[in-house]
């Protein structure tokens, strides 16, 4: 890696094929006899254990808290998915990026920094089902809106007792309701792939969300132990 200083020094002699020494990508000093990789870094040893002590230590309660956030955050981003098509009446994928980034930066806050593979399965399944479950509050609000208008057209029939319905016809949906819901929690897990029908617009909607998921993926990587290796010696100077 070149020195961050490139202004030519004029008393001592330059080489064209000399190569540069090797600096830390920290500190910037001059590597010496061994150097390590902090997240495919280099670094000298200095900073190294710099990053060692700077890494949270991951338990069960980090991962509790960053499950946590990051469902609310889900929970927010469903919800701006849902309010952004239900208003606009189309599909905005790119929605996705930002939910991405929502679940990705709550685990993070929740986790107090701790990073991982399992943080980062975690905020990808949490995007994914928080733009996908999105479609269970537009398709009740387009039923709903659907309702109004038979309402307005037509008026229901009066009961003997005076009610706008009979009772067995205003207990019917709610004996189906946690049928539909669960055909619909179904069908919004599965809606990505089901919107591939659509040819290009379901393609690109699928590949936006891929990059959402990447997007939650990288913020929860963190900086773990498991992301420290070394030491290593600096290769020998090519012989001249």
């Amino acid at each position: 890696m070149p020195d961050a200083d490139s202004t030519p020094q004029f008393n001592t002699a330059e080489y064209a094929g000399q190569p540069a020494p090797d600096h830390c990508h920290y500190c910037q000093q001059t590597i010496g006899a061994r150097y390590y990789r902090v997240n495919n870094r280099m670094a000298c040893p200095t900073c190294t254990e710099k990053a060692a002590l700077a890494v949270p230590t991951d338990t069960h309660a980090a991962f509790m808290r960053a499950l946590l956030f990051g469902a609310g955050a889900a929970v927010a981003g469903l919800a701006l998915y849902a309010a952004v098509e239900i208003a606009t009446g189309w599909i905005i994928g790119y929605v996705s990026l930002g939910v991405g980034w929502m679940v990705g930066k709550a685990m993070m806050a929740g986790s107090k920094g701790q990073g991982g593979r399992r943080y980062q399965i975690a905020a990808g399944l949490l995007t994914y089902a928080a733009v996908s479950m999105a479609i269970i509050p537009v398709v009740y609000s387009h039923a709903a809106q659907q309702r109004q208008a038979r309402h307005q057209q037509i008026e229901p029939p009066a009961s003997p007792d005076g009610g706008s319905q009979p009772e067995q016809l205003r207990s019917r949906p709610q004996m189906n309701f946690f049928a539909t819901l669960g055909r619909l929690a179904f069908l919004g897990l599965a809606s990505p792939f089901l919107e591939l029908q659509d040819g290009i617009q379901g393609l690109l909607g699928l590949f936006i969300l891929s990059i959402g998921i990447r997007i939650a993926w990288k913020i929860t990587a963190g900086i773990s132990s498991s992301g420290i290796i070394g030491p290593f010696a600096p290769a020998p100077p090519a012989s001249t």
